[in-house]
């Protein structure tokens, strides 16, 4: 099985546009790397790639990684693309993909019927990119040699779709993880995750590779910094810290951050809170990291 990481951001990406924190500021003078919004890109046979979930920058991702190049005058290595939940930065690169390019679009029917509710999705051609229902735990083929099977973690509904009253343990089909087997191997892409009960660790043990929600460093950092009124876990995700504490008696090949936020110390190479994760088994993802299993 082989792995891009097309953007290791979360949603905004590194730097965010409107941010003047370290980090983003950091960025756009170069000296730590910047980050597009989160997606990855997977191929059994090193042809034929699904991609997991389309972010904003999808153009400028499949443009940096040579193996997603058109290989004819309109033909694409790309077979599918698979979204874990209807985040803005998970499904607006759909737009980007209208160009009368066939693939097949995979997700939960919750998920599917988030983005039939959206007209301008009918851009994407329904006689060209076949919308698929995938049922939680179910297994499917997404590219020649790769199969896929989704399964609910804690989470929420989007931010646009929050009311009154949000929860943000939900277990359903509106967030879900991606279980990828090829060749006998096995790899979870969990993107955003708001716990880790007894019963999702089961599901990891044994991975050989785990991509695994990064966002924040702490819970209240965003608030800390200054950026935002509200914590990681009322946005649905788990803080770093707490996730390492959590796997660190589960068995897994690889562990890798995904989906880091603008205001995570993850982002700067060189920061003792990357440095203490890597002490702790876990690499940080990067734009154009490459694994091979």
């Amino acid at each position: 099985m082989r792995i891009i990481v097309l953007g290791a951001a979360a949603g905004g990406g590194l730097p965010q546009w409107n941010c003047g924190c370290g980090n983003c500021n950091a960025a756009r003078a170069g000296r730590i790397p910047a980050m597009t919004q989160s997606s990855v890109a997977v191929s059994a046979d090193g042809r034929d790639w699904a991609v997991l979930n389309a972010s904003p920058d999808i153009r400028a991702q499949l443009a940096a990684v040579p193996a997603l190049h058109p290989t004819g005058l309109r033909n694409m290595p790309l077979r599918s693309v698979l979204v874990t939940n209807g985040d803005i930065d998970h499904v607006a690169g759909l737009l980007t993909l209208r160009e009368s390019q066939p693939f097949a679009l995979f997700a939960t029917p919750a998920i599917h019927a988030v983005l039939a509710g959206n007209p301008m999705l009918g851009a994407l051609r329904g006689d060209l990119v076949e919308r698929k229902p995938v049922a939680l735990d179910q297994s499917v083929e997404i590219a020649p040699g790769l199969t896929a099977t989704l399964f609910a973690v804690p989470g929420k509904v989007p931010l646009y779709q929050e009311g009154d009253v949000v929860e943000t343990d939900l277990v359903g089909e509106t967030t879900v993880g991606v279980e990828l087997t090829a060749n006998g191997r096995r790899a979870l892409y969990i993107p955003g995750c708001a716990e880790l009960p007894d019963w999702l660790k089961g599901r990891i043990a044994g991975a050989d590779l785990l991509m695994f929600d990064g966002t924040l460093w702490e819970d209240d950092e965003m608030i800390r910094m200054g950026l935002g009124q509200k914590t990681g876990r009322r946005m649905g995700h788990m803080p770093v810290v707490e996730t390492m504490a959590a796997l660190q008696d589960v068995s897994v090949g690889r562990r890798v951050f995904v989906h880091m936020n603008n205001s995570n110390p993850l982002t700067d190479p060189g920061s003792a809170q990357t440095r203490e994760a890597e002490a702790s088994g876990w690499q940080v993802g990067r734009d154009g990291m490459e694994i091979t299993l």
